[in-house]
């Protein structure tokens, strides 16, 4: 049996690269929460750039979350 270590290698460097990039988009997005609810209570209104950046965020991981189970899932080929 041969084993391609430097494939095996890659794979996994992909695989972690994919998982911290997404669990920090999803962080950004926290983060735009968090600065809409500090301008609710500081001002009493609202930020347009935290929303945006929370929604923005959210739907990055969305999409990451809808192509791996496009991916895994033979009937949408």
């Amino acid at each position: 049996m041969h084993l391609d270590w430097t494939a095996l290698g890659q794979v996994t460097a992909v695989s972690i690269g994919a998982t911290v990039a997404v669990v920090v988009v999803f962080a950004l997005g926290v983060l735009g929460l968090a600065r809409l609810e500090g301008a609710r209570e500081d001002r009493g209104g609202t930020s347009a750039l935290g929303l945006g950046q929370a929604a923005l965020c959210f739907l990055a991981c969305a999409a990451v979350v809808a192509y791996g189970i496009y991916l895994i899932v033979p009937q949408f080929h």
